[in-house]
């Protein structure tokens, strides 16, 4: 990607950002804004910018960040378009996590219990689709990963048909439905060194993402080792998505959608997507989240459903897209 639309892509964020600090139920204006920022003192306007807005801005990028980030590494190693990060497992195993801790009342007694679980469950679902798949190939993962995906999604499942109680049900549904609502700097503080981690780990794996395009054994005579760019990748995914879905709930198809975007302007070389799919992948999240505040649907629209909303015709076109272009 030229270094004009790298500028373009953070500029768009930046001003995205900033958009999202002035949008709540009480507008500000952008002069409001900036005083807000750079006040000493404590105010209003300072406690609704730094101590409501901010910290669901600063998610939304990190989340965005790296669902789009994942999203293009796991299509470049699986050699897939359609691949995500809930191929892998790790987003049932992070919402089956976060369900044993309403369904158990931890939530209850624990105020970061939730999100603690659900990372536990997308570390350890990872985690066993990685042994299932250790001696196999690249197929072998993405059925390790289905497999698990499939045994979260039951237990979540089970939950909701044995809930003691309505309201645990209901609790259970809006976790699961995705949202950047009431989130504070405990949730940026929990989830964004594992975010972190996980980025770092992904980024490591271009030159391997590049030499895959030539063929596994072609990218091995390159001196490419593939058992550690797909620890690297599945270890970074599970770090990183399943912080994220800890902090938000479950918020599908960024990952999808992202690196397909970007593509063409990289050349389609997967290792140059990894930067650009994160940029937009943050913009996407942004720009959803600022969507659900600022449109009027008659009741509350949560950020997953928002996204899945817009990601599922773009699923239905990428499809047909695929079948057309197959040779």
């Amino acid at each position: 990607m030229s270094a004009r639309w790298l500028i373009v892509l953070v500029g768009a964020l930046v001003a995205l950002a900033f958009v999202s600090l002035l949008a709540g139920s009480v507008w500000m204006t952008p002069g409001e804004v900036i005083q807000a920022l750079a006040a000493p003192r404590d105010s209003l306007a300072r406690l609704i910018v730094i101590e409501v807005r901010l910290p669901r801005v600063v998610l939304a990028v990190l989340v965005g960040g790296i669902l789009g980030l994942s999203g293009a590494v796991l299509q470049g190693l699986l050699r897939n378009p359609l691949a995500e990060p809930g191929l892998l497992g790790v987003s049932s195993g992070a919402s089956l996590g976060a369900v044993i801790a309403i369904y158990y009342g931890f939530a209850a007694s624990f105020g970061l219990a939730t999100p603690v679980f659900a990372m536990v469950g997308a570390l350890v679902t990872a985690g066993v689709a990685f042994a299932l798949s250790r001696r196999g190939g690249t197929l072998s993962l993405i059925l390790a990963g289905v497999a698990m995906s499939s045994i979260a999604g039951a237990g979540v499942s089970l939950a909701l048909n044995l809930a003691p109680n309505p309201f645990a049900a209901y609790e259970i549904m809006t976790w699961l439905m995705g949202s950047l609502r009431d989130r504070s700097w405990d949730h940026v503080l929990l989830a964004g060194p594992f975010i972190a981690v996980g980025a770092a780990l992904l980024l490591l794996t271009g030159r391997a993402l590049d030499a895959l395009t030539l063929g596994e054994a072609q990218a091995e005579s390159l001196g490419v080792h593939l058992g550690r760019a797909r620890l690297f990748a599945l270890l970074g995914t599970a770090l990183g998505v399943g912080a994220a879905t800890a902090v938000t709930g479950a918020i599908g198809f960024v990952g999808l959608v992202a690196p397909h975007i970007v593509r063409p302007l990289v050349g389609h070389r997967p290792g140059a997507t990894l930067l650009p799919a994160a940029i937009v992948g943050a913009l996407v999240v942004l720009a959803a989240d600022l969507a659900t505040r600022i449109l009027d649907f008659g009741t509350e629209i949560h950020l997953g459903v928002f996204v899945s909303v817009i990601g599922a015709p773009f699923f239905l076109w990428l499809v047909l897209h695929v079948r057309r272009t197959a040779p």
